[in-house]
């Protein structure tokens, strides 16, 4: 990956390609500025102002570029991307106004994930300028945290279990001088039950552990962000098909966005009292593994049965969501890439959003459409506890109905938040099956920056 901090510089005046950005409105004018040697080599590339459409003009011994965009007038952070991709290195400059939400995706649009290939090469940097100088740091910091995502979700399980969790935390503590702590393997058993139930089976190398990173004045609000952090998900003994398992590294994206979106937290200075708590395990498949029927205790003191080993997820949380609690946070909001129901329902665009409050609920819609990572709301329906109720413990972990599973599993969730507490909860993919400017295929971060402008909003 080029380094993000050289892709957008102050703009002094010194020498850049033009972008110039049309849409379908503006098209006509811009073509009577051309001379015809340019209108004959627009038309040859076949440019007609549509989006993410370009063509290199010739100009004397140079060039320049012409974009198309849905509305010159209001840039998405998507509609500068493809160009971050396709054009040469070099440094531009957009003509006669400022790239604006468009810096985002000049920043994620040129993301490789290249770790793995012989054939990984270090590509000339497309660098863009601005004049709003003051927009630069939290551009960068805000596309920073999106790449940690990205290249967290798509750094296999075997290099990416939960001591490797635990080393990404300990190497953002250091650098912003928080503090961490973590229980890990046997220790876990009597804090956090459910999380040493889940990731008993792994390999040694692989132990759970509860990790948790706290930074800031204790004076200032605390906020607590949680991730699910489960490494790899083979389903348990109620094991995963082939295909259903293929992109089990991904699940622990909600763990991912935690850790992003904590350090875009303290690389601008919130002021908050940051709480970060990932419960990292993988589920795995031996002789102790915990089973369908097992009655497990967590530590918020609720007995759960055990009804499918593959709703582990809501299991982890559980815990760390009680511990979160404990503390009195204002807000805590947690990531997860929880249920399939909720992707039949969104797709893989869309994260569910659940929360307590409605306010909390409509900042981060208002904060996700404002930043093109929208989100959408499903309910906390009350009638739909009586799914989670169980003949033999508190509750269980996997209604058989299948009927409302994203909404179930929050209100699992629900169970474990304290009484009165402002909470929300994304159902992420944390994954793009496809392509598109700026997104490449693969992790990706979906709810990290609606959750960013709702506490920069409240606390910024």
């Amino acid at each position: 990956m080029t380094d993000k901090h050289a892709l957008i510089q102050p703009d002094r005046g010194q020498p850049a390609t033009a972008l110039h950005l049309v849409d379908k409105a503006t098209l006509p004018d811009f073509l009577k500025s051309l001379n015809p040697g340019q209108r004959a080599a627009l038309m040859a590339q076949k440019f007609e102002g549509g989006g993410y459409e370009h063509a290199i003009i010739p100009d004397g011994d140079g060039w320049f570029a012409v974009a198309g965009v849905a509305n010159v007038n209001d840039l998405s952070s998507w509609c500068m991307a493809k160009l971050a991709d396709v054009l040469p290195g070099g440094t531009y400059r957009r003509a006669g106004a400022e790239p604006g939400k468009a810096l985002h995706g000049w920043v994620t649009g040129q993301y490789r994930f290249d770790r793995y290939r012989k054939d990984a090469k270090d590509t000339e940097p497309r660098i863009l300028l601005t004049k709003d100088v003051a927009r630069i740091e939290p551009v960068l910091a805000e596309a920073a945290a999106v790449l940690v995502v990205r290249d967290l979700v798509n750094t296999p399980a075997e290099d990416m279990g939960p001591l490797q969790l635990e080393s990404e935390v300990r190497a953002l503590a250091k650098r912003h001088h928080a503090e961490v702590h973590v229980v890990a393997g046997d220790s876990l058993e009597h804090d956090y039950p459910m999380v040493h139930a889940v990731g008993r089976a792994a390999a040694r190398s692989h132990a759970p552990r509860m990790i948790e990173m706290e930074w800031g004045d204790p004076k200032h609000p605390r906020v607590a962000i949680v991730g699910k952090g489960v490494c790899f998900d083979s389903g348990g003994l109620d094991i995963k098909p082939s295909s259903g398992m293929a992109l089990m590294k991904k699940d622990m994206g909600g763990a991912a966005h935690a850790i992003a979106l904590a350090g875009l937290i303290m690389a601008l200075g919130l002021k908050i009292r940051l709480h970060l708590l990932v419960p990292a395990v993988e589920n795995a498949i031996s002789g102790n593994a915990f089973r369908p029927g097992d009655i497990l205790r967590s530590r918020a003191g609720l007995s759960v049965e055990i009804t499918n080993t593959d709703a582990e997820g809501r299991l982890v949380l559980g815990d760390a969501l009680t511990r979160a609690s404990e503390l009195k946070p204002e807000l805590i909001i947690d990531f997860a890439t929880l249920t399939g129901a909720a992707r039949v329902a969104l797709g893989p665009d869309l994260p569910a959003l659940f929360a307590r409050r409605s306010e909390t609920a409509q900042g981060l819609i208002t904060a996700g459409l404002e930043r093109d990572d929208p989100c959408w709301q499903l309910p906390l329906h009350e009638g739909y506890r009586e799914y989670l109720k169980s003949d033999v413990a508190d509750l269980l972990n996997a209604p058989a109905s299948g009927f409302a599973g994203a909404s179930t599993a929050a209100l699992f969730l629900d169970q474990f938040v304290g009484e009165g507490l402002d909470w929300a909860h994304f159902d992420t993919f944390a994954w793009r099956p496809a392509a598109k400017p700026g997104r490449p295929k693969g992790g990706d971060a979906l709810g990290l920056r609606a959750a960013w402008g709702l506490l920069k909003a409240r606390y910024g």
